[in-house]
């Protein structure tokens, strides 16, 4: 369920600034800058300037080649923070070995002659040195040899990570070699090695993921500071950052999991029908004992022996049946039924009240549209009540209390069930927690529906005293229930999963204004006058310690220095010609061809 509303300041005002609107109407309001989102997107524009950004980081820090810089990177996963942290604990050695980072340390005293002959160890044979060529590891082979072991790595997809052909030798070769030797044989196979090295940013990055839009809008998403987060990208899709499955706080990603797949495949009803029936053996659907007798009828006429399964005849008596003989009764069985009853009971209580809070959500979801006529009619009235911005602030209010509230019944159902949590708490504690849940949901429960009561009256036909009224029960449970919310959440991640040893749980954090917008990452051209005839480097105006302002992300201006946070696509920059990087490899070969 996603909010309803556009983005936070077109309807956000506090709650002190509705109360001041009658009083104060003249006054002008004292603007608060805003503060940056830590949340970006990456388009496919953008998406070489976020790379070059982190390894500028460590080609300044550690005096680097571009090269040995996204090596290390890729072995670290893009982790800045982490590969710093090696470095001071295990120092410059370790880190560069692990990585397969090899530093020429001097150059060769006596090189070969251009035209002397070199015996290749691969292929066996005496190649003119001009023929060779040597990675930073010391090994040299034909290019030949070269060319054809790059080709072979590139169509495995390990573009990325590209070792030295000689034996035991972990080094990674130069990707400047690589990008040289086969874009003369195969120039469609060097661009798709700058692809994927292009993408490593994303995939193999833990701070930055696809969205999961269908169908796919192109963006990519970075966080800065927690993976356990609910973002919203540029295309208008709320989604859970650890999962991407759709934002569902206050579960956490494996409850959330667990709940989509019994509600999709409906598994307590087949799990209850399982236990309570027996299919018939020769029509085999599901048959329910509505007796004491073992010696159960199908409609399609099959007798068969409750106990086993198998079919008999007709003839028995309250102790055999005649003909067959199994003496397998156990009585655990008739106690999985009753289990199995009562689970299906407790499933649908939930599910009863996940289900009426999400349609509630989807028909508040049209109260928007006819609330701004409402809105709209009452500005046009000759009264002192002029600022109508409480409504659209409780209405914003309710949908994300609602949500709050949808999501909170599967969180109950895995919490105080005993599927995930069975050997952490004890009966007892469960009953405490449970209790003091539902106590705190209940509450909340009561205001939300107050406030829905309250939104959706026809104040447009009240006069100004009912109106005021109205106003100001909708401000209060405005304020009420973004408190319970906060509450539950403290409640949640305290009380009850901070308590658990195991911490595989994790829920995003309660956002007052709703699910963070993330931002576009700015891009800065710039062109350097001794390297007119290249690609232009990308660095990104909006990070890496840059004091100029944010672009607005719908402006389509530029400032001097050419930054504009309307993207254009890039030519050239990895190949010479236009690709998309979300298009499939083999899509994108075959336009080249």
């Amino acid at each position: 369920m996603e909010d309803c509303l556009g983005s936070d300041d077109e309807y956000y005002y506090s709650d002190q600034d509705s109360l001041d609107g009658i009083e104060n109407e003249d006054s002008d309001p004292q603007w608060i800058p805003p503060k940056g989102t830590t949340t970006k997107v990456i388009t496919k524009e953008s998406l070489l300037s976020a790379q070059k950004e982190d390894l500028r980081r460590v080609m300044d820090l550690l005096f680097l080649r571009e090269h040995h810089a996204r090596t290390l990177l890729i072995h670290y996963r893009w982790d800045v923070e982490k590969l710093f942290a090696v470095l001071v604990e295990k120092g410059k050695p370790c880190l560069f070995s692990e990585a397969g980072v090899t530093l020429v340390e001097h150059e060769d005293l006596d090189p070969p002659l251009p035209n002397s002959p070199v015996m290749c160890a691969i292929c066996i044979e005496d190649v003119p040195s001009v023929d060779t060529t040597k990675m930073d590891c010391g090994h040299c082979f034909c290019n030949s040899c070269w060319t054809e072991h790059f080709v072979v790595k590139i169509n495995e997809g390990q573009s990325k990570r590209i070792r030295c052909m000689a034996h035991k030798c972990n080094a990674i070769c130069d990707e400047s070699v690589v990008r040289n030797l086969v874009s003369k044989r195969h120039p469609h196979l060097a661009e798709k090695f700058d692809r994927f090295l292009l993408e490593s940013y994303i995939e193999d990055n833990k701070r930055v993921k696809w969205c999961p839009s269908t169908p796919h809008c192109g963006n990519a998403i970075r966080v800065e500071d927690d993976e356990f987060c609910e973002i919203e990208c540029t295309c208008g899709l709320q989604f859970c950052f650890s999962c991407l499955s759709q934002a569902h706080s206050p579960c956490s990603c494996l409850m959330w999991e667990l709940w989509a797949k019994k509600c999709r495949d409906e598994s307590e009803t087949v799990n209850w029908i399982t236990v309570h029936t027996k299919p018939c053996p020769k029509c085999h659907k599901p048959v329910e004992k509505n007796g004491g007798c073992n010696l159960v009828s199908c409609i399609c006429g099959q007798a068969f022996c409750w106990l086993c399964g198998g079919a008999t005849g007709r003839d028995h008596t309250w102790s055999s049946i005649a003909g067959h003989s199994c003496g397998r009764y156990k009585e655990d069985k008739e106690q999985n039924a009753e289990r199995a009853k009562r689970d299906l009971y407790r499933y649908m209580h939930y599910h009863n009240r996940y289900k009426a809070h999400t349609d509630s959500f989807k028909l508040e979801s049209n109260l928007k549209e006819s609330i701004q006529k409402k809105v709209a009619v009452s500005e046009e009235k000759d009264s002192r009540l002029r600022d109508f911005s409480w409504v659209n602030n409780g209405l914003s209010r309710l949908f994300r209390s609602r949500r709050v509230l949808s999501y909170s019944y599967p969180f109950a159902f895995y919490m105080f069930g005993e599927e995930l949590f069975k050997d952490e708490m004890t009966k007892e504690e469960r009953e405490i927690k449970q209790h003091l849940f539902e106590d705190q949901q209940q509450q909340l429960e009561e205001n939300v529906e107050k406030l829905s009561k309250f939104l959706e009256a026809p104040f447009d036909d009240y006069k100004e005293n009912e109106v005021m009224d109205i106003r100001m029960q909708v401000i209060n449970l405005s304020a009420i229930t973004d408190t319970l919310c906060q509450k539950m959440y403290d409640c949640i991640e305290s009380d009850l999963l901070g308590s658990l040893q195991l911490g595989i749980h994790n829920i995003a954090p309660y956002k007052s204004k709703g699910i963070e917008k993330a931002s576009e990452l700015t891009v800065c051209w710039v062109n350097k006058a001794n390297n007119a005839d290249k690609d232009p480097r990308l660095h990104c105006g909006t990070s890496g310690g840059s004091t100029e302002p944010e672009q607005p992300s719908g402006s389509g201006s530029s400032d001097e220095s050419g930054c504009s946070s309307r993207k254009r696509a890039r030519k050239g920059a990895l190949g010479g010609g236009f690709f998309d990087l979300n298009l499939p490899a083999e899509v994108i070969d075959k336009s080249d061809s």
